[in-house]
C-alpha cells in the first residue's frame, strides 16, 4: 500500500508538461543591417522568453529574396529593409513565397565614420557632402543591385549632387572600388579600411559607430516581416512575430535605432492568417 501511495504521489507531482516551454528552431532570414541587433539583442531575449532557438541568416534584402526564390535558402520568417523587395517573392511566377507583409519599423540612413580617420574632424564640422569628395576620402557603400541601402546611398549622392550643383558627388556612384557586401561594411570601417560609409542608424547604434546626419536628405529603411508560405516551423514563426511586436520587442527595437510603427502597416491584409491578425492588432 505504501509503495502504491508513493507511486500515486510521484505521478501527481510529475513535471507539469503543460507549463514547459516549447523547443525547436525558427529560421529567420533578415537584412544584413540587422545582424548585430538580431544576434546580440533579439535572439537572446526571444530564446529566453519562448524556449525556441533562433537560427538567423543575413544578407542584402534583395539577395536574400533571390536565394529564397532560387531555393538556396529556406526560412520561416523573412525580414526586409525595403517593402518593395517582398513583391519579388509574390505570385506563382516568383514561387508564391509571400502573400502579405507588415512594416514594423524605420531607421534613418546616416553617414558613419571612423574616429581615427584623418577626415573625422572635417566630418564633424563641415557638411558631409563637401568632405566625402575630398581627395583620398574612402566612402563605402553596398551594392544597389542586392541591397536597398546601396540604392538609398546612390539616391542620397545623386539628389545632393543635383541640389548642390556638385557633379563630383554623382561621380562617386560610378566607382565600384568601395562597394562591399552589407555584412562586411561595418568591419571594414572599424578596421580603418574606410573613412566613412552609409549605414542605417540601427546598425550604427549596435556597432557603436560615430555618425553624422545626411543633411538635405530624409532617406530611411522601412523594415518589414512576413511568415513565408510553407514555413516549416509555423508555430515558432508565430512566436517570433509575437515577440517582435511585444512590449519587450518594441523596447529593444527603439533602444537600438529602429522607430516602431504602431500598429504595423499591412500589405495584403486579406491574406494574413488569422493567427497573425491577432498579433498585429495588439
Amino acid at each position: 500500500m505504501t509503495t502504491a501511495a508513493c507511486s500515486s504521489t510521484s505521478t501527481s507531482t510529475a513535471t507539469p508538461t503543460a507549463l514547459a516551454k516549447p523547443t525547436g528552431p525558427v529560421d529567420v532570414l533578415y537584412a544584413g543591417s540587422l545582424t548585430t541587433l538580431m544576434q546580440q539583442k533579439i535572439a537572446p531575449a526571444f530564446e529566453k522568453r519562448t524556449g525556441y532557438t533562433l537560427n538567423g541568416f543575413s544578407a542584402g534584402s534583395k539577395a536574400l529574396a533571390s536565394e529564397i526564390k532560387g531555393g538556396t535558402q529556406e526560412g520561416d520568417v523573412f525580414i526586409s529593409a525595403s517593402p518593395a523587395v517582398n513583391a519579388t517573392l509574390e505570385g506563382p511566377v516568383n514561387g508564391d513565397w509571400v502573400s502579405w507583409y507588415a512594416a514594423f519599423g524605420t531607421s534613418p540612413l546616416v553617414l558613419g565614420y571612423n574616429p581615427s580617420s584623418s577626415f573625422a574632424g572635417a566630418l564633424k564640422s563641415q557638411p558631409w557632402y563637401k568632405v566625402v569628395t575630398e581627395p583620398g576620402f574612402l566612402l563605402g557603400r553596398t551594392d544597389p543591385a542586392t541591397d536597398p541601402k546601396g540604392a538609398l546611398a546612390v539616391e542620397a549622392l545623386d539628389d545632393t549632387a543635383t541640389a548642390k550643383s556638385d557633379p563630383s558627388l554623382a561621380n562617386l556612384t560610378s566607382s565600384t572600388t568601395t562597394v562591399f557586401p552589407e555584412t562586411t561594411l561595418v568591419g571594414r570601417l572599424q578596421a580603418g579600411q574606410l573613412d566613412a560609409g552609409f549605414f542605417y542608424t540601427v546598425e550604427a547604434t549596435a556597432a557603436h559607430i560615430a555618425t553624422v546626419p545626411l543633411s538635405g536628405t530624409s532617406l530611411r529603411a522601412t523594415y518589414t516581416f512576413t511568415i513565408l508560405n510553407r514555413a516549416p516551423h509555423e508555430a515558432a514563426a508565430l512566436a517570433f512575430v509575437a515577440f517582435l511586436l511585444s512590449k519587450d520587442g518594441k523596447k529593444i527595437l527603439k533602444a537600438n535605432g529602429i522607430d516602431p510603427i504602431p500598429p504595423p502597416a499591412i500589405t495584403g491584409a486579406s491574406s494574413v492568417p488569422s493567427k497573425v491578425k491577432v498579433l498585429l492588432k495588439k
